[in-house]
């Protein structure tokens, strides 16, 4: 017998036997049950306090060569003194932006020479500031934290840039609902409470670098801080670094602040933020919940992520997948100091507005009244439990946990046992939370959307107030637009040419001409316009001494594609064609609507500057017809204060005017002395200007 065959024969009968053990073993017919949940697999805390009163943290892990710093101060937006809303955020932002003996630059140029990042922002709470290096960098990191904290420089082209952003900022979120959403909630749901307060262009305008020097002083103090370490670094090198650079770091314990009590509610309740053209309503639903220390933040955790905490929540499942009323709907528990929240949100379509917010409100009401089944139970709790673990796989995750809970004042334990803890919530406590919390037939409504398409709907749900974007009491009827007339002195429409230079991110990108002629029948404005390869379009508008609109014409491209539009006014109608982009692409528009008397094109509006009686606090209001798309807008003209500015033309006292009511917010600047003139524009956030030339 040759070796090849007595392999093979060998071969074969152990295969044979292994069938034979397989065909007699018993296979499972399921999945084995799941082991206990472990606690989180965090190293023990270690801890010091200093002599000047700042509390440490070490949480010390040697799975990779790296350290996070974290200092936080109950220093966060709640603070902010009245009428100085803004500044928490402001010094966060300039913080880093210059301390000790580093400039801005400096600070940059030395953390990212290391590969590292450093980081201040502040919350509703807390105002916090961050740093990672590779370990070896450690003393670098504590001595750019502490100069940060105890010695920012507060460089006055810092604080204005950040003035800057922070107004740009603001104006953008009035094209956005649901940062109206929010500032509108958060200003309902707490009344007089801190947690209510935002800020606005008039206290942000209003901050000075005393201002940020006196709040530093007064608000970051060793003394209620908390310094968390977190990765490589053995306890006594941590706390001989944190004694080196934060040891001369002073500040008497501030005063307590006693609060106002945010208002109960006892029934439910919407207010209608009206934005007009609208074509879409964002819904927020919510409550008060509780303090940090309740135990009922399990509960609610584990209902929240039933309801709302993601794509497999019940909201989605049926306002999106099964209704396909919106792209998406969740709800959020939030967690503050003083007291929590829970809300839900979605945004959907205005034809639908008062059905989704009926069947949202149901999907709350139901969590309360029937249990969870099961399988959507444990999968929740599932969700939950298995994330915990990724926001502890690095020490800037664990710095910022240990941080954010130990400031809020829960047990040393809390992250270490929040695992079993969310994983033995019953179905019970789950219906007992979602009854006490959500409340569904207590709650409080914002909606943000057109009040002339949703208002009547709305009303039939539940008792519903009126505001405009500002926060000004409107009544039912000053939903339908009335006819305004701009004042314009026609004396002051001279004939001009003006000449910008469009600077993106201040570079030169294209530039735009204006002009306005006199003709037998009235005025002709024309506008010219190049923007790099985005866009090349030229306006012509003819209106007449009346101030009625007569005609546009426009032609061009955008982005390559063709624009163009062609209307003419007579009779009370506009009738012709416009192109224009949109969504899905190009869109070709037949015009051939009513036109009341007093309505502009939007093309004229800018023509019509040097006519206004223009002041401090001036506002202007006027419907204005886009002949591009064919459709109403309601704008609003609104001086916001004065101040210089300079532009390649000149140095000009100016007029600072927030244009509202359209897709694109802007702000433009006006002389404050007549002949009055356009010397710059912005585009509400976006990185594009115009600075007159000539």
């Amino acid at each position: 017998m040759n070796r090849t065959s007595s392999i093979s024969r060998i071969i074969c009968a152990s295969a044979s036997l292994v069938a034979c053990a397989v065909a007699g073993a018993q296979v499972p017919t399921k999945a084995p049950a799941p082991g206990p949940v472990k606690p989180a697999a965090i190293p023990p805390f270690q801890e010091a306090t200093l002599p000047n009163g700042l509390r440490m943290l070490l949480v010390e892990s040697k799975r990779q060569p790296v350290l996070t710093l974290a200092v936080v101060v109950p220093a966060g937006d709640a603070f902010d003194p009245a009428g100085k809303e803004g500044l928490a955020t402001m010094l966060a932002d300039v913080l880093t932006k210059g301390a000790g003996k580093r400039s801005a630059d400096q600070v940059s140029s030395d953390i990212e020479g290391v590969g590292g990042s450093i980081f201040a922002g502040a919350g509703v709470d807390f105002l916090s500031l961050r740093a990672s290096v590779l370990a070896e960098n450690a003393p670098l990191a504590f001595e750019l934290m502490a100069d940060a904290v105890a010695r920012p420089t507060f460089a006055a082209k810092e604080v204005e840039l950040s003035r800057t952003q922070a107004l740009s900022g603001l104006q953008l979120e009035e094209s956005q609902p649901s940062a109206l959403a929010s500032r509108f909630f958060a200003a309902q749901l707490f009344g007089a409470h801190p947690y209510g307060k935002r800020p606005t262009p008039s206290t942000v305008r209003s901050l000075t670098v005393d201002d940020l020097k006196a709040f530093q002083k007064e608000r970051l103090v060793p003394h209620g801080a908390l310094l968390v370490v977190a990765g490589d670094i053995p306890f006594g090198r941590a706390r001989t670094l944190a004694q080196r650079y934060f040891g001369s770091w002073k500040g008497a314990a501030p005063a307590n602040v006693t609060r106002a009590q945010p208002p109960v509610r006892t029934k439910t309740d919407i207010l209608l933020v009206h934005r007009p053209g609208s074509v879409q309503s964002n819904i927020t639903v919510g409550n008060l919940t509780y303090a940090p220390d309740s135990p009922s933040y399990y509960a609610l955790t584990v209902a929240d992520r039933v309801l709302g905490g993601g794509s497999d929540g019940r909201l989605f499942k049926t306002l999106r997948e099964q209704k396909s009323w919106t792209y998406g709907a969740y709800s959020s528990a939030g967690r503050n100091h003083d007291i929590g929240t829970f809300e839900a949100t979605a945004e959907v379509r205005n034809a639908v507005t008062d059905s989704a917010l009926t069947e949202l409100l149901r999907l709350e009401r139901s969590m309360g009244v029937t249990a969870v089944g099961s399988e959507e139970l444990d999968a929740a709790k599932g969700g939950l439990v298995g994330r915990l673990p990724l926001q502890l796989e690095t020490a800037q995750g664990v710095a910022e946990q240990v941080a954010r809970y130990t400031m809020l004042g829960l047990p040393k334990d809390f992250i270490r046992t929040l695992r079993p803890r969310l994983a033995a919530i019953s179905a019970e406590q789950v219906q007992q939370a979602a009854k006490a919390y959500m409340r569904a037939d207590q709650s409080l409504v914002v909606v943000v959307g057109d009040g002339a398409q949703i208002y009547e709907k709305l009303a039939k749900i539940a008792p519903t107030r009126i505001v405009n974007a500002q926060g000004d009491a409107m009544s039912p009827s000053d939903l339908t637009p009335k006819v305004t007339t701009l004042p314009v002195d026609l004396t002051k429409l001279a004939e001009r040419a003006d000449s910008f230079a469009v600077l993106v991110q201040g570079n030169p990108m294209g530039f735009q001409t204006t002009s306005l002629k006199k003709t037998a029948a009235g005025y002709s404005y024309r506008n010219a316009m190049v923007i790099g390869p985005i866009m090349q379009q030229t306006v012509e508008t003819t209106f007449g001494n009346d101030l009625a609109p007569q005609a546009t014409k426009a032609d061009g491209k955008m982005q390559g594609q063709n624009v163009a539009v062609d209307v003419t006014y007579a009779n009370g109608r506009a009738k012709g064609t416009g192109v224009s982009p949109s969504a899905t692409g190009m869109k070709t528009v037949t015009i051939d609507t009513t036109v009341a008397p007093g309505v502009l094109d939007d093309n004229m509006v800018s023509a019509l500057v040097p006519g206004l009686r223009w002041a401090p606090n001036a506002r202007f209001s006027v419907n204005a017809f886009d002949a591009s798309e064919g459709t109403m807008k309601q704008l609003t003209m609104s001086v916001s204060g004065t101040e210089s500015v300079t532009v390649p033309a000149g140095t000009f006292p100016v007029y600072r005017v927030d244009l509202a009511g359209q897709a694109q917010p802007m702000t433009f600047f006006v002389t404050t002395a007549a002949p009055y003139r356009i010397v710059k524009m912005l585009m509400v956030g976006t990185p594009v200007e115009f600075v007159l030339v000539k």
